[in-house]
């Protein structure tokens, strides 16, 4: 499980593994806004689980969002002046120290796997932040840049088997 919460736009998203271990298991994704004095779920996802992967680095993968209808609940209630909520799936290599999600920081959990949330624009939904893995001692690993499809680490390592 892994949770995340952006206290500056007041979105969070939670990450479940139901029956982690089993051939059927699956992930659950929550996506949460703040509004009104509470949490009001707004969207997510279900899907079976993704095999055990061992990252070198960085894996970032399986985003998506949805429109934050709570703040279309206010006038003017107008759809297109309300927030896209992102999240994405990262996966972390056991030398990462700690993942910057454009100007937050999370730290790797013992797992090496956690969910990040951010909202922008609707007419911008597509747009990423920069996702840079550190490592334990504070130097950037991999720097994943908002329309890359892969980090630099990797980039690196396919320029050197070349």
């Amino acid at each position: 499980m892994s949770a995340d919460v952006d206290t500056t736009t007041g979105v969070g998203a939670i990450w479940i593994v139901a029956r982690p271990k089993s051939p059927r298991a699956r992930e659950h994704v929550a996506l949460l806004e703040w509004h009104g004095e509470q949490w009001r779920h707004v969207g997510g996802s279900s899907s079976p689980a993704d095999d055990p992967v061992d990252v070198e680095v960085l894996d970032v993968h399986h985003g998506g969002g949805v429109l934050g209808l709570t703040r279309s609940i206010d006038r003017p209630r107008s759809l297109t002046t309300a927030p896209w909520i992102n999240f994405v799936k990262v996966r972390l290599g056991r030398n990462v120290g700690h993942v910057l999600i454009g100007g937050r920081r999370i730290e790797n959990p013992t797992q090496g796997r956690l969910i990040a949330v951010w909202t922008s624009p609707h007419n911008r939904r597509a747009a990423r932040p920069v996702i840079a893995a550190v490592g334990r001692d504070g130097t950037e690993l991999s720097r994943l840049d908002p329309h890359d499809s892969l980090d630099s680490h990797t980039w690196a390592r396919l320029r050197q088997e070349w």
